[in-house]
């Protein structure tokens, strides 16, 4: 080990640059570019009796186990280590027996940079410097508090695991291996932003993803240029296809169940340490009309819920805007009683039917958000108030009409059958283009707004799938997970454009059938 190199610690330094082989030239910089924070714990000890050494425990407090510290660090190296073999030791014999005798617990490797030591004790492990060495020792002691494992908030169900990822990388990889115990299940890991230096670790099956989609993922995140990463939706922005489209192509959760159930059909799963939603690409719409608790239940009952959000989309979307449409220009469609009773209603409101619903839809936007963004112990009660008190008080003063409230209510029932939230956010906000397009042209404006989206959808890939597949394409295997959902025993193939590598489940299942008609 060399130990030539200037000690000159007031020169400028880069994070880039070797160590020095003095002690105190080392702790000079190192409290010098963390500006002397009080979090910063460096401990200078004594070694030996004979020859005496010194050495420097760095660690900062919070990120760092204590304990581990005291018991596996500083007390492991208070040992007399003045002999070994019997003869007086140099610096770099008391180095190695240090970092194979010494330090038991977790691993340890050896550093020769400072931007090493400075991404080492501020993910939370320990660096050991000894003077006149110009390496030194990087062990584990990560003791951070961490979030304990709880039940889903964003995405409950009444059977299924109750177990959430939390914010911890190596808590969220760990809930993912339990799901998946198998030895493909491989994980590349990257740091992304220059000042957060935030770990994101990229899983997937091995032999069963897309090698290509897996490269193209990690090419992706590689070029992210930033300097702060708080949350996965960051990667998500840079890592889309499409800018210009607001419909979700990236699907997220917090449910470890779903991840290992995408990670099965073939998908990437990116977490992203600091949030518990993982993200999965690549996505599809269906995706978001898929709930966890469709995989644990009869399947013909799960068939006839996901039938329901279906409808329960269409609703949300076109509700308001077929309200607009029938009552400004289409009015024979109507039965002739129930066009008498809704014009009895409209009788003394002022407004034309646009601009009450817009007005009506405004409303509860901003009651919902509002009741989101309050205390929990007040917002439900604020929201829900609030909406039957404006209602009520709009109809009574001839605002709006008693119809346009049924209509607003049933569409944001409906906004709440969705499993995801990101894709509820998309209709609430074309639902409003959709009711202007139908105040200027009616139901052919409601149709032709219906089928810019319909395009719209057809043109956008995630990560070079499309995003319709497999409803377009028509893909007739992948059906059996699309609109409805056949039977377990019927699921025997992966998505098609998703997994093109391994692309059948279960192959002693298959095999074992194939036998058991050769014998019939």
């Amino acid at each position: 080990m060399s130990v030539s190199k200037s000690t000159d610690a007031s020169q400028p330094n880069s994070n880039n640059e070797l160590l020095y082989s003095s002690l105190s030239s080392n702790v000079k910089l190192i409290r010098n570019t963390l500006g002397n924070s009080n979090d910063l714990i460096i401990r200078e000890i004594t070694i030996g009796k004979a020859e005496k050494h010194t050495i420097a425990i760095v660690y900062m407090d919070g990120l760092s186990d204590k304990t581990t510290i005291s018991d596996t660090v500083i007390d492991k190296l208070m040992l007399d280590l003045v002999e070994v073999n019997g003869s007086e030791t140099d610096i770099e014999t008391i180095h190695q027996y240090i970092k194979e005798s010494c330090l038991t617990a977790g691993d340890t490797n050896n550093i020769s940079h400072f931007s090493a030591l400075y991404t080492a004790i501020l993910n939370g492990n320990t660096v050991i410097l000894l003077d006149g060495c110009t390496f030194g020792i990087v062990t584990s002691t990560k003791g951070a508090k961490d979030r304990e494992v709880t039940e889903p908030s964003t995405e409950s169900v009444i059977r299924g695991p109750r177990e959430s990822f939390t914010e911890t990388l190596r808590t969220n990889t760990a809930l993912i291996r339990r799901k998946i115990k198998s030895p493909n299940l491989w994980i590349k890991s990257r740091v992304v932003g220059e000042v957060t230096q935030t770990d994101i670790a990229v899983m997937y099956i091995n032999g069963i993803a897309n090698d290509k989609i897996v490269a193209e993922v990690l090419a992706r995140i590689d070029r992210i240029n930033i300097d702060g990463i708080l949350e996965s939706g960051y990667i998500e922005d840079f890592i889309q296809d499409s800018k210009l489209t607001i419909f979700p192509t990236i699907y997220n959760s917090e449910r470890p169940d779903v991840i290992a159930g995408e990670l099965l059909d073939g998908k990437i799963a990116i977490l992203v340490d600091g949030t518990p939603f993982v993200l999965v690409v690549p996505a599809l719409f269906t995706s978001f009309l898929q709930s966890a608790e469709d995989y644990y239940q009869n399947w013909i009952v799960s068939s006839l819920i996901r039938l329901l959000r279906f409808l329960g989309i269409s609703l949300a979307l076109v509700a308001p805007s077929l309200y607009v449409a029938i009552t400004t220009f289409h009015q024979e469609m109507l039965p002739t009683a129930m066009l008498i009773s809704i014009a009895s209603q409209r009788e003394g409101v002022p407004f034309p039917a646009v601009v009450e619903a817009l007005i009506m839809e405004i409303a509860f936007e901003v009651l919902r958000e509002a009741g989101l963004r309050m205390p929990r112990t007040i917002g439900p009660a604020v929201s829900i108030v609030g909406t039957l008190v404006i209602g009520q008080a709009a109809v009574e003063a001839g605002i709006v009409s008693a119809v346009m409230v049924i209509i607003v209510a049933l569409t944001a029932i409906c906004s709440f059958l969705f499993p995801a939230y990101g894709l509820s956010n998309t209709i609430r906000v074309l639902r409003f283009p959709l009711m202007i397009v139908a105040a200027m042209l009616g139901l052919f404006g409601v149709m032709f707004g219906i089928m810019i989206i319909i395009l719209h959808l057809c043109s956008i890939r995630s990560f070079g799938v499309p995003y319709l597949s497999p409803f377009g394409p028509l893909i007739l295997k992948d059906q059996k997970d699309a609109l409805v959902l056949f039977p377990r025993r019927a699921l025997l193939t992966r998505p098609r454009l998703v997994s093109q590598k391994n692309n059948v489940r279960g192959h002693k299942y298959l095999d074992t059938k194939k036998r058991n008609k050769s014998n019939v």
